[in-house]
């Protein structure tokens, strides 16, 4: 059953990366608009970006530990979804729905933690 949960995760892989793209992406439009009402969505931006990020290599070098980080990844990606939610801008709509994305597909793997 490992072998197979392993052989199933470039779906998920795919959506880390548009994850930390659309994350990053987001960041980096909410600092350049010198908006403080948006810290708090950079912030998380960035902080999912980071799960993404570590997700994304444990995934890619098929870690035993991989459910491990999707389950964090599933929770930072539904917090950085959430307050994207919170906005009307092009680059938090595309952000939130990238996290959706990649919540859903780390939640199929979080299950599969390491005991």
């Amino acid at each position: 059953m490992v072998q197979q949960a392993h052989d199933d995760l470039s779906a998920c892989i795919a959506a880390c990366q548009d994850a930390l793209r659309a994350c990053l992406d987001c960041a980096a439009s909410d600092l350049h608009d010198v908006n403080p009402h948006m810290a708090q969505c950079a912030l998380i931006n960035l902080d999912c970006a980071d799960a993404c990020d570590a997700t994304l290599k444990a995934l890619a070098r098929r870690s035993i530990h991989h459910g491990d980080f999707c389950a964090l990844c599933q929770h930072l990606c539904r917090a950085c979804a959430a307050e994207c939610a919170k906005h009307q801008a092009d680059h938090c709509v595309r952000c939130r729905q990238a996290c959706e994305r990649c919540a859903e597909a780390c939640a199929k793997h979080a299950a599969e933690r390491h005991t």
